[in-house]
C-alpha cells in the first residue's frame, strides 16, 4: 500500500521540514495548474517519469516552463534512449497515478529503483511546489528541504543543467 498524504506530512514533521499545502480541484496538466494556483509563491514544477532502453527508471524534476528535449537528455543525465514510464510502473515505484507525479512519491520507492534528476535552474528557486501524492493539492517546500526529504528516502539526487 503506497504512503498516504498523512504519511508524507508525518515524514516532513519527523525531518523538521515546514511546508504549506493548498487544496484545489484536481489538475492534470501544467496549463490547468496555472489557471488554478492563484498566488502560490515559488517555482512551479513538472515531473517526468521516464524509463530508458536498459530498464533504468528516471524521475526528472524541473520548472514547469523548462523544455526538456528527450533526445538530448540522455547525454546530459548519462542514460540511454528515454521514453515515458507506464502507469503500472509509476504506481509500483512512486505510488501515484499519472497527473500526480511528484518527487514526494520517492517516499514509496523503498528499493531505490528510481534515479532522481533535479534541474539546476529549479534548485536556484528558494521555494518549490509539487503535488503531495495527488493532484488535488499543491505543497510548497524550500529547495534545501526538498534535498533533505529526497535523501531521507534513500536517494541521492543529481542536480543537472537540463536546458540550454
Amino acid at each position: 500500500m503506497p504512503s498516504s498524504r498523512a504519511d508524507l506530512m508525518a515524514r516532513f514533521s519527523q525531518l523538521g521540514i515546514k511546508t504549506q499545502t493548498r487544496e484545489h480541484p484536481p489538475v492534470f496538466t501544467v496549463e490547468e495548474a496555472r489557471e488554478l494556483r492563484g498566488q502560490i509563491p515559488g517555482g512551479h514544477c513538472k515531473n517526468l517519469f521516464l524509463k530508458d532502453e536498459k530498464g533504468v527508471v528516471w524521475l526528472i524534476v524541473c520548472l514547469e516552463d523548462s523544455k526538456i528535449d528527450l533526445k538530448a537528455a540522455p547525454a546530459r543525465i548519462g542514460s540511454r534512449r528515454l521514453s515515458f514510464g507506464k502507469p503500472p510502473l509509476l504506481m509500483e515505484l512512486l505510488g501515484v497515478e499519472p497527473g500526480s507525479v511528484t518527487p514526494f512519491g520517492l517516499i514509496n520507492d523503498t528499493e531505490n529503483r528510481v534515479t532522481v534528476i533535479l534541474e539546476e535552474r529549479m534548485m536556484q528557486e528558494p521555494l518549490l511546489n509539487y503535488h503531495p501524492l495527488s493532484n488535488d493539492a499543491t505543497t510548497t517546500i524550500a529547495a534545501a528541504d526538498l534535498l533533505t526529504f529526497i535523501r531521507s528516502c534513500g536517494h541521492e539526487p543529481r542536480i543537472v543543467a537540463l536546458a540550454d
